[in-house]
């Protein structure tokens, strides 16, 4: 670890999903505009060695870094904020330390020893909160630590974040706990009887929290935060309130204005560094918070009741709504929902059409429904991974009469198996991180809708899939009118598909919605909403 480098860690107690996601990000965030280099870490407490192997409605997305780990989604939170690439090292399971404590026991490196939870598991915790500090770059390392306090899983955790502050020092180490203040509505009363609770938990593990961030639907009253401050041990200062925002997009200002990293910055001894510059963030929020016209885009996927299983694609929608000034209604449709006779009501009115990643069969047959409506009507359509996908079984099917042309995952007997398993996945047994993972280059045909939208022809984007366009079709499907725009140089694999004579009609066999940041939107949903917008004013 750098000599100088600062380590946050962030808990959480009452309940889950308060939000240390963004709270770790607007942080990191407000530091690094104060000239800091800053990077995030989340621990989690589960078994799985990574999300990749989860279903959405479990945990949400399974985002994707250029290294090609699949992570947890709030590393897409930490990129999006940062506008810097997180990697395989920044997310970390129970899993993955007992993969490697255990490798380690089999390779008889603990010379004879019982391997137990301490030293054992925590030193491996420790190494792992540590290794992104080893080479001096970061200023300030801040660890979200999954879960909740009290949790049985997140106890060596808990513990190893108590022996780390011996390790770095004190002056070196510091704990924020995001904790919630429900609302009795009955009594008008907030209460702190849980937080109090939470942090006593903290202390019974020998953590004492220097910031308390307290989650709450109304403001807090002084004597709410004196409240707490004397029974949590934290300076009154330093009970920081963490209202409901309008969008999350809003927390790193009302963080400032809780002088969040001030308190942060004082008690670790930063020195006083220019105030922060957030100009461009500003700037971006108000085109969010002022669009001068409105587009409704219809998502359709198989997960829609979950909308955190497509958290990247609805921010990267977010992220170039305001760059185009423009007001994106995002409406989440579930593909079972939409058959031949359905298909024309639940989509008609839309001024664009995106079709969602996913795997498996369910949902298929409307997501082909939904192509074909959208190439027939010329709606602006987008299609993302299986999207993709999609739109080439669709073309196939109606515009080269391949009845039953499929893809072998939904259909391994299909006559017309125009996406077919990768070559180099067919010997694969197992399941996680076994995908076409991370950044690969794809070149862009001159003139084509995806080389006007980036302005150049070599790009690098992320990938999570199996199966792939089968290029014995690619002559036969480019004559009829679907362009293959971008192609991998290495592995001549079709990565966009673009239809000519058509408003805008683009599928892209890559996750452009993983590489959108506040400050660099993606330009294919940029440009996206501009077609959404100039076919809606043709109309």
């Amino acid at each position: 670890m750098g000599q100088s480098t600062k380590y946050i860690f962030i808990t959480g107690g009452v309940t889950s999903s308060l939000g240390k996601g963004i709270i770790a990000a607007s942080l990191a965030k407000l530091l690094q505009a104060r000239g800091f280099s800053v990077t995030i870490q989340k621990f989690d407490p589960y078994l799985n060695i990574d999300p990749g192997t989860l279903n959405p409605y479990e945990h949400g997305e399974c985002y994707v870094t250029e290294d090609g780990a699949e992570t947890d989604l709030d590393l897409g939170h930490y990129e999006r904020f940062l506008n810097t690439p997180t990697s395989q090292a920044n997310n970390v399971t129970t899993g993955r330390i007992y993969f490697n404590v255990i490798t380690k026991e089999r390779k008889g490196e603990f010379l004879g020893k019982t391997v137990q939870v301490i030293p054992h598991i925590t030193d491996e915790i420790k190494r792992n909160f540590f290794k992104l500090g080893e080479d001096g770059k970061y200023d300030v390392i801040i660890t979200e630590i999954g879960g909740c306090v009290g949790d049985i899983e997140s106890l060596p955790f808990i513990e190893a974040v108590r022996q780390a502050k011996w390790e770095i020092g004190a002056s070196n180490f510091l704990v924020i706990h995001l904790t919630l203040i429900p609302y009795l509505a009955a009594a008008k009363e907030l209460k702190t009887k849980p937080t109090q609770h939470s942090v006593k938990q903290l202390l019974e593990a020998g953590i004492q929290p220097d910031i308390l961030v307290c989650r709450t639907e109304h403001p807090l009253p002084i004597e709410v935060k004196k409240k707490l401050s004397l029974f949590c041990n934290v300076e009154l200062n330093s009970v920081i309130e963490a209202m409901d925002a309008e969008t999350i997009y809003d927390v790193p200002l009302l963080m400032k204005k809780e002088k969040l990293d001030e308190r942060v910055m004082s008690k670790l001894k930063m020195g006083t560094r220019n105030n922060a510059d957030l100009e461009q963030w500003k700037d971006f929020l108000g085109k969010l918070k002022n669009p001068t016209q409105e587009v409704t885009i219809g998502l359709v996927g198989k997960y829609v009741s979950l909308p955190d299983a497509y958290k990247s694609i609805i921010e990267a929608f977010t992220h170039a709504a305001a760059a185009c000034e423009s007001k994106v209604n995002l409406k989440l449709i579930s593909s079972e929902d939409l058959q031949p006779e359905t298909v024309t009501r639940r989509l008609e009115g839309l001024d664009g059409i995106v079709v969602a990643p996913g795997f498996g069969e369910r949902g298929l047959e409307g997501k082909i429904e939904t192509v074909k409506f959208a190439r027939e009507n010329g709606v602006p359509f987008f299609g993302i991974c299986l999207g993709m996908q999609v739109a080439v079984i669709e073309f196939a099917r109606n515009v080269l009469g391949l009845k039953n042309a499929s893809s072998t995952e939904m259909a391994p007997n299909t006559p017309h198996p125009v996406i077919a398993l990768m070559e180099e996945q067919k010997n694969v047994q197992l399941m996680g991180g076994t995908m076409r993972l991370g950044s690969y280059p794809c070149e862009l045909k001159k003139g084509s809708k995806a080389a006007q939208a980036y302005g150049k022809n070599k790009i690098h984007e992320r990938h999570r899939h199996r199966y792939e366009f089968n290029n014995e079709y690619l002559e036969q499907i480019e004559s009829h009118g679907l362009i293959p725009s971008g192609i991998n140089p290495d592995s001549k694999l079709v990565e966009i598909v673009e239809l000519k004579n058509h408003p805008w009609f683009l599928g892209t066999q890559f996750h452009p919605e993983y590489k959108s940041t506040v400050l660099n939107p993606h330009p294919l949903f940029v440009k996206f909403i501009s077609a959404t917008i100039a076919n809606k004013k043709i109309k």
